[in-house]
C-alpha cells in the first residue's frame, strides 16, 4: 500500500490528456517555500497533530506512495476538490488515482484514470521502484486511460507514462513491494499472467513471472514487505497455510525462491484475525490486524528482525488497518475503541490514529482524530510517510481512508500531517481550591489536552499576578489525566486568595488561564475531614467545585473524578458544613462522576458518601463498573437505591449477593451512608447505624473498572430500580481499600456534627440592576443581573447580616455568583465589589436614579468566563465585621465592554442565587 525503498527523481513530469485531474503550480509543479525543521512535540513523536490543507476525495483512498516530493493517491473514488470545498462542488475528475505534491497537497500534473468494464474499479497497492523511477499499480481495473490492463500495470514516472508491463492477474491486487529487478504481489489472485500462483507471486520489472518463486498460501494476501537486507519477504493476509505448512495470515519467505523462512501457527494470531499491512524498520516489522467477531485481535504486533519473534504486542480493539514507521514511533490507522487489555481505557469512543515506541509499543502523545466516515465505516485506511520533499525540509505524515471529518471539521478521503509547526494550544486546565488545614490552600487541577504533547508546563498565579508561584511539568494522554496538585503555604487563617492555570507545549503555545479559584486559609482543623483522611480512603471526592468538569481528590493520591452528563455544581448547602461547601446534584437522566483511573484486588474495601433525594425511581450512588463513557457490562460492588427509598449493597461472590435495609431514606434530608466486605462480612450502615449485614461473604471478586457514582448500570442485580441513574444531591464521596470497623463509620458520621467553624448562608434581600443605554428602565424582579463597563450596567445586592454567635468572631466573608448558563454570559473582565453609599430600591432605582458607589474595592471578581460558573469573591473582613447585625449593601460594576450576566435572587434554584458566605469561629 505504501511506498517502498523511495529515490528522488529529477525529470520533470509532462502532462496526459484524459479524465485525470491537472493542475499547473505557479513557479514549478513543487514549488513552496522551505520549512524549519521539527520542533516542539514531544519526543520521540515527530509529527504535529495539526492537520495541513489537503485536496480531498469524494471516495475512499486505500493506497498511498511517493518519489521526489509528489504523493500518487489510489483508490475508489471519482473525482476530487480543493480542501474545506463540500462534497459535490468545485469538483474535479479522477479514476481513482491522482498525484499531489507532499508539501502542498495540491494536484500535480500526472493523468491516471482506473476503470473497469462491469463492476467498481479500484485502486489498492502502489508502490514506486528504488530508483524513483517506475510506479507500480495493483487494484481491480481494466483499463487505464483507456488502454487495457489487468489488475496490475507500470508507469514512467517522469513523463507519467505506461510502461510495459504485461502480466495479468485474475483477482484483486492489493500489496506490491519493488525491488531493483522484482516486484512482489499480494492479492486475492490464483495466476499471474496465466501462471498458476496462490495469492503471492513475484514478477521480473518487465512482467515475467519468475518461475523458481512459489509462496502459495491458502486465502487473500494482503500485505507484502522486503526486509532491509532484501533476503527475505514478510507476507500478511488471511491464509491459514503457507506453502502448505500451517502458518496463520503472517509468514516469511525466501525472497530468491519463496520457500519458508518463519512460519505463524495458528493461536499466535488469533484465528478471526488477518495481517492488513506490514511496515519495516531497520530493526524489526510490524503488522496491523484485523479481526472478525468477538475478542479477536485487531491492534499491531512488532516483530524482532534478527530472529522474526515478537518484540510486544497491543491488543487494543478496533482493527488496524496500516502501519507506518517515522524515526523511531509506529503510527497506525484504526478504530480503536477498547484499550482496556493494555491497562488504557476502556469501551467507549474510537481514536482512529495513535503513536507508538517502536522498541516497547508505549502510546506516545500524538492523537489527531477522524471519525468513521464512509464504506464500512473504518476511518483512515492507509498511511505514508514521507521524508525526502525537493523543496521543504519538512516530513510529512499523509493518511487516506473513508473519513469525512479531521480533528472535527470537514475533510474527505486524505489529510496530512508535518513534523513543523506545532500551532495547537492545550486546553484550559480545570481547577479547583480548598483549604483544609490551617496555613494552608491546597490547589489542584486536571491536566490539559494537547493532541501531540504529552508533556506540558503548567503554571500557578496567585491573585492575577504576572509571575508563577509555581511551575510543573507533567506527562497525560487523553484517558488517563490524573490531577496535579500545589500546596501554598505560609498563610494565616481567613487570608483569601485566588488562583489561575494555563498550560504549555514544547513549542510555546500556551493555553488561556483558567477560571479563577478562590479559597480562604483555614484557621483550624475540619473534624470531618481529618475523620475521613485518617482512615487512608483511595479516592476522596468532596465535590466543592463550582463549575466545569472537574472532581478534585482530597486523598492525595491524585484519583480525580470526571463528571459527564452536566450534573449541577456548587449545589448548597452541602452534606457537611464547612468554609466553600457544596454538594454535587445529579439529574437521573444522563449526569454522574466516574474516576480518570481504574482500579483492581478491591475484595476487601468500604464505600461512603452522603446522599439526598425524594426519588421515586432509585438509582446507583457508586459503584464499580468496566466502562466511563457508557453504561457498564460489568458491574460490581454496588451500593444503589430501590424505588422505595431502601438501600442495597451487593458484590459478586461467585454470585449476586445483595444486603438491604429495611429503613427508607428519599425524605429529601442529607444522610450518611457507608457499605464495606471484609472480615466481618458484608455491612451496611446509614447515618452511623448498621442497617443491614450478611456475614457469610468476606471479599468480593477481584475485577479492574471505574469507580462512578451517580449512575451506572444495574442490569441483573436485585431489585433493580426504575433508574439506573440516581436523581439527588452526593457529597463527600470516599472509597477505602480495607473494610472499615463500626466503630471507625460511626466515628465519620458524628464528625459532621461536631464543632466546627460555622458558615452561615445569607440571600440577598433585594437585587435589581440598571442600563445606561435604557436610562428609566427599571430591572428588579428579574432573574438575572448585569454588569459591563461601557455601555454601562451596573447592579446592587441588599443582605440582611447576622450579628456574630455568642463567643465567635467573623474569620471570612465572600460574596459567591453563579454565571448564567446562555454562552455568552460569562466575561473576560474583571469585576469589583463596592459598597453602595446611596440609597436605592429593587423596584424603583434605575440608571438615571442609580445611589453613589463608594470609592473603596471590597474585592475582585476576575474574568468569570464560564457559562453556569460559581465565583467566591473574598470581601473585605473588616467593612464586612462592622455591618454585622445590620444592613449590608454592594454594588458590581466594571470597566470593560465584555457584558457579565449573573443569576438573580429570583432564580428558580435556590443555588443558583447570590450568596453572602460568613464564616464565624473562635477569636
Amino acid at each position: 500500500m505504501r511506498a517502498r525503498g523511495l529515490r528522488r527523481f529529477l525529470a520533470r513530469r509532462t502532462r496526459l490528456g484524459g479524465a485525470g485531474v491537472v493542475v499547473a503550480l505557479a513557479g514549478g509543479l513543487l514549488a513552496g517555500p522551505a520549512a524549519p525543521a521539527a520542533v516542539a512535540v514531544t519526543e520521540p513523536v515527530g509529527m504535529t497533530a495539526d492537520e495541513l490543507p489537503t485536496w480531498q476525495t469524494n471516495g475512499i483512498v486505500y493506497a498511498l506512495a511517493e518519489a521526489d516530493g509528489v504523493v500518487f493517491v489510489g483508490g475508489t473514488f471519482s473525482a476530487v476538490r480543493p480542501p474545506g470545498a463540500e462534497a459535490g462542488t468545485q469538483e474535479r475528475p479522477a479514476g481513482n488515482f491522482v498525484a499531489l505534491d507532499a508539501a502542498t497537497g495540491e494536484p500535480v500534473d500526472c493523468d491516471l484514470s482506473f476503470s473497469v468494464g462491469s463492476g467498481t474499479a479500484t485502486v489498492r497497492a502502489l508502490a514506486v521502484s528504488p530508483d524513483g523511477r517506475t510506479l507500480y499499480v495493483g487494484g481491480t481495473f481494466g483499463s487505464v486511460n483507456g488502454v487495457g490492463a489487468s489488475s496490475v500495470a507500470a508507469f514512467d514516472i517522469p513523463s507519467c507514462t505506461r510502461r510495459p508491463f504485461p502480466p495479468a492477474a485474475n483477482g484483486m491486487v492489493r500489496d506490491i513491494a519493488a525491488t531493483a529487478d522484482r516486484v512482489y504481489l499480494a492479492g486475492d489472485f490464483t495466476q499471474i499472467g496465466g501462471t498458476a500462483r496462490g495469492r503471492f507471486a513475484a514478477v521480473t520489472t518487465d512482467g515475467a513471472v519468475v518461475p523458481g518463486w512459489v509462496a502459495n498460501a491458502d486465502e487473500i494476501g494482503k500485505a507484502v514487505e522486503l526486509t532491509p537486507d532484501g533476503r527475505n519477504v514478510l507476507l500478511g493476509g488471511d491464509f491459514y497455510t503457507m506453502n502448505g505448512a500451517n502458518s496463520h495470515a503472517l509468514a516469511v519467505v525466501s525472497a530468491s525462491t519463496g520457500a519458508n523462512v518463519r512460519t505463524y501457527p495458528l493461536g499466535f494470531i488469533d484465528d478471526g484475525s488477518t495481517v492488513q499491512d506490514i511496515a519495516v524498520d531497520a530493526t524489526g516489522f510490524y503488522t496491523a490486524n484485523e479481526g472478525t467477531g468477538g475478542g479477536v485481535f485487531d491492534g499491531r504486533i512488532a516483530l524482532d528482525l534478527a530472529t522474526f519473534n515478537e518484540r510486544w504486542r497491543d491488543t487494543c480493539l478496533g482493527a488496524t488497518q496500516d502501519v507506518a514507521v517515522h524515526g523511531s514511533v509506529v503510527y497506525s490507522a484504526h478504530h480503536a475503541h477498547d484499550c482496556s487489555s493494555m491497562g488504557e481505557f476502556p469501551d467507549q469512543e474510537r481514536y482512529h490514529l495513535f503513536a507508538q515506541a517502536v522498541d516497547t509499543g508505549e502510546k506516545l502523545g500524538w492523537f489527531p482524530n477522524t471519525n468513521d466516515g464512509l464504506g464500512e465505516a473504518l476511518g483512515p485506511r492507509t498511511l505514508l510517510a514521507v521524508t525526502d520533499h525537493p523543496t521543504d525540509d519538512r516530513d510529512f505524515m499523509w493518511v487516506g481512508g473513508g473519513f469525512t471529518t479531521v480533528n472535527g471539521a470537514p475533510q474527505w478521503g486524505l489529510t496530512r500531517f508535518a513534523t513543523s509547526p506545532d500551532v495547537g494550544a492545550p486546553s484550559v486546565p480545570e481547577a479547583h481550591a480548598a483549604s483544609t488545614t490551617p496555613g494552608r490552600i491546597d490547589v489542584t487541577w486536571r491536566p490539559s489536552l494537547d493532541l501531540d504533547d504529552s508533556r506540558l508546563t503548567y503554571r500557578v498565579y496567585r491573585d492575577g499576578g504576572s509571575q508563577p508561584i509555581h511551575t510543573v511539568q507533567a506527562s497525560s494522554v487523553p484517558w488517563r489525566r490524573a490531577q496535579l496538585s500545589f500546596a501554598d503555604t505560609g498563610m494565616s487563617a481567613g487570608e483569601s486568595h485566588s488562583y489561575r492555570i494555563t498550560a504549555t507545549d514544547g513549542a510555546g503555545n500556551t493555553s488561556a488561564l483558567s477560571a479563577p479559584v478562590t479559597a480562604t486559609a483555614a484557621g483550624g482543623t475540619q473534624p470531618y475531614v481529618t475523620a475521613v483522611l485518617a482512615d487512608s480512603p483511595l479516592l476522596y471526592w468532596r465535590y466543592d467545585e463550582t463549575a466545569n468538569n472537574f472532581a478534585s481528590d482530597a486523598s492525595g493520591n491524585g484519583n480525580n473524578g470526571v463528571h459527564r452528563g452536566g450534573p449541577q455544581r456548587g449545589v448548597t448547602p452541602g452534606a457537611v458544613p464547612g468554609p466553600e461547601a457544596t454538594a454535587v446534584g445529579h439529574d437521573g437522566v444522563d449526569s454522574y462522576t466516574y474516576s480518570d483511573r481504574s482500579f483492581s484486588g478491591l475484595q476487601r474495601f468500604t464505600v461512603e458518601t452522603w446522599f439526598r433525594t425524594t426519588t421515586t425511581s432509585g438509582g446507583k450512588l457508586i459503584g464499580l463498573g468496566n466502562r466511563t463513557l457508557q453504561p457498564s457490562t460489568a458491574r460490581d460492588n454496588n451500593l444503589y437505591m430501590l424505588n422505595d427509598g431502601r438501600l442495597s449493597f451487593g458484590i459478586v461472590n461467585n454470585s449476586n449477593r445483595v444486603i438491604t435495609s429495611s429503613g427508607r431514606y428519599n425524605d429529601g434530608r442529607w444522610h450518611h451512608v457507608a457499605a464495606s466486605v471484609g472480615a466481618n462480612g458484608m455491612r451496611l450502615y446509614v447515618d452511623g447505624q448498621q442497617v443491614a449485614s450478611n456475614l457469610l461473604y468476606t471479599t468480593a471478586r477481584n475485577v479492574t473498572g471505574y469507580w462512578r457514582a451517580g449512575g451506572d448500570s444495574l442490569v441483573n442485580w436485585a431489585n433493580r430500580p426504575a433508574s439506573d441513574l440516581f436523581a439527588g444531591q452526593l457529597d463527600e464521596t470516599a472509597v477505602y481499600p480495607a473494610q472499615l470497623s463500626a466503630a471507625r463509620v460511626s466515628a465519620h458520621y458524628q464528625a459532621a456534627s461536631q464543632p466546627t467553624d460555622t458558615v452561615t448562608t445569607v440571600t440577598p434581600t433585594a437585587d435589581t440592576y440598571v442600563n445606561g443605554a435604557a436610562a428609566t428602565t427599571t430591572y428588579g424582579g428579574h432573574q438575572q443581573l448585569a454588569v459591563r463597563g461601557s455601555s454601562a450596567y451596573e447592579s446592587y445586592l441588599g443582605f440582611r447580616l447576622p450579628a456574630a454567635p455568642a463567643g465567635q468572631v467573623l474569620k471570612s466573608a465572600a460574596l459567591r455568583v453563579r454565571v448564567s448558563d446562555d454562552s455568552v454570559a460569562g466575561s473576560v473582565d474583571d469585576f469589583q465589589v463596592v459598597p453602595i453609599d446611596g440609597a436605592w430600591d429593587e423596584a424603583t432605582t434605575t440608571y438615571a436614579t442609580r445611589p453613589a458607589l463608594s470609592a473603596t474595592t471590597l474585592g475582585t471578581l476576575s474574568a468569570p468566563e464560564a457559562p453556569g460558573g460559581v465565583h467566591s469573591v473574598p470581601l473585605d473582613l473588616a467593612t464586612v465585621r462592622a455591618a454585622l447585625g445590620g444592613d449590608f449593601d454592594v454594588a458590581l460594576r466594571g470597566a470593560g465592554t465584555d457584558s457579565l450576566w449573573l443569576w438573580a435572587r429570583e432564580a428558580a434554584q435556590s443555588g443558583y442565587r447570590p450568596q453572602l458566605v460568613l464564616t464565624f469561629g473562635a477569636p
